[in-house]
């Protein structure tokens, strides 16, 4: 099985998806690493402010990620750099693994029904 290594810049938490200001990019890529989970893919990532250990432990990411940290986050299919320095689109990650990644368009679309304000002070079923 093929293994996906991310290597983040030193964020607040694991996935950077926290805090009073969370920068989109990061929870796009959190939902993206969901999606790759749920299709079997295998995804380690590692934190610079959490995980100093696992940088220092690879020379290749020592080398890549600049004196400053100015090229991550760095993707590693398999040993290979796959993206550095951005953080690669689902259809991207997704076809490094030849998988379907589905878009907007293809996502089912739902409507909700609003309930009255008759309806929570009833005791009919499936209300509120």
């Amino acid at each position: 099985m093929k293994t996906l290594k991310i290597y983040d810049p030193a964020m607040c938490c694991s996935s950077g998806v926290c805090g009073p200001s969370v920068d989109p990019k990061l929870v796009k890529l959190a939902a993206d690493v969901a999606f790759l989970k749920s299709r079997g893919v295998s995804v380690e990532r590692f934190n610079l402010g959490h995980q100093p250990e696992a940088f220092t432990a690879n020379p290749q990411i020592l080398s890549e990620m600049g004196s400053e940290a100015e090229n991550l986050p760095i993707f590693i299919l398999d040993g290979e750099i796959k993206a550095k320095a951005s953080y690669p689109s689902r259809l991207e990650l997704a076809s490094w693994f030849g998988i379907q990644a589905e878009t907007a368009s293809d996502k089912p679309r739902t409507t909700l029904k609003m309930a009255s304000s008759k309806c929570c002070d009833s005791e009919e079923e499936g209300c509120c």
